[in-house]
């Protein structure tokens, strides 16, 4: 039998209250101090803590005993305007008229106006072997873009991979651009190794330099060093040489898999992996970065487009549109090898 469960922010409390509870699953919400309301969503495997009403974001994830999240200084997500306000989430959207770092001709804010919107309303679906937290927000202004966005998290029974879902309806008379990620942080882990069922050929060191990054001597060396040899960094052995980021860029994936599927081999002996469609996303990303604060391991970021601006998505023809009316859906599924 289906459930519909709709929420409202009054059930949102400092102390976490079980909102359901059976032999598989257990559903309960809170409110951190910075007064974000979170749900925790529970299974035999781990648990994830969804923010339903902040850009939808998974501020945590933790499965097997494992912490998927990329260590950060946040010690609670934080009220904010941009993602930059409280980086401290596992995933989050990052889009979606605009996405990625925006070069000196852009005005968007890093990773567009979605990361941190405020969501309109919030449900859950509970069936016997699933539960789906799903979000709507709608974005209008006036003589500008109009769109209804629904987020959506779903946790399987007994399982430690999940789905990040998003589906964007253009509401007005004229086309609209759109430029999507699906931004994962996953952890950084000394000595794992990257495997993806694509040609290693393909992965392309980024060579430009965001307004974000500040290159040291050292870096630019180990920067040049990746260039000449086309390396692409396929284990992490050399931590100290990921500060500032170390970016990848894959381009064009449909001409390779219908189905990408990229893991992270831990040396602990467990496997983190995520899939998803190259009709949907087109191009993904690889980041790391490792320092005394920031600590990543970002194996694969799928995307419409390369995370560079909107300008650059246009002058280089990866910019989509939705037609009026046209909805177009996302879905990738990440977490631990079962």
């Amino acid at each position: 039998m289906n459930y519909k469960l709709h929420l409202s922010k009054s059930l949102f409390l400092s102390q976490e209250t079980i909102l359901l509870e059976n032999e598989y699953f257990k559903i309960s919400c809170f409110k951190y101090a910075s007064g974000v309301e979170a749900l925790r969503l529970s299974n035999s495997k781990g648990y994830l803590v969804v923010l339903p009403y902040y850009g939808q974001m998974i501020w945590d994830a933790v499965f097997e005993g494992h912490n998927l999240c990329m260590k950060n200084m946040f010690n609670e997500p934080k009220l904010g305007s941009s993602i930059i306000d409280t980086y401290g989430c596992f995933s989050f959207h990052s889009g979606l008229l605009c996405n990625g770092c925006p070069s000196p001709e852009d005005n968007h804010p890093l990773h567009g106006e979605f990361p941190c919107a405020q969501m309109d309303n919030c449900w859950l679906e509970i069936s016997d072997n699933k539960i789906s937290v799903i979000s709507q927000y709608e974005y209008v202004k006036g003589f500008g873009h109009h769109y209804l966005s629904k987020p959506s998290v779903v946790l399987y029974q007994d399982s430690s991979l999940f789905n990040i879902n998003l589906s964007v309806t253009n509401l007005s008379s004229v086309k609209m651009p759109l430029q999507y990620m699906c931004h994962m942080n996953y952890c950084y882990e000394e000595g794992a190794s990257f495997e993806q069922n694509i040609p290693e050929d393909i992965i392309e060191l980024r060579e430009s330099i965001p307004a974000h990054v500040i290159p040291t001597p050292k870096w630019l060396d180990f920067n040049n060093s990746l260039k000449k040899s086309k390396s692409t960094l396929t284990k992490l052995t050399q931590s100290e040489l990921y500060d500032p980021e170390i970016v990848f860029f894959m381009d064009n994936l449909s001409k390779y898999q219908d189905k990408l599927v990229y893991r992270m081999i831990s040396p602990k002996g467990h496997i983190y992996r995520t899939e998803f469609s190259s009709d949907q996303f087109n191009y993904a990303t690889r980041w790391v970065l490792y320092n005394a604060v920031q600590q990543v391991a970002a194996f694969v970021l799928p995307a419409t487009c390369r995370p560079e601006g909107f300008k650059e998505a246009q002058k280089n023809n990866s910019l989509i549109f939705l037609n009026p009316y046209e909805t177009k859906e996302f879905s990738v599924l990440t977490g631990i090898e079962d």
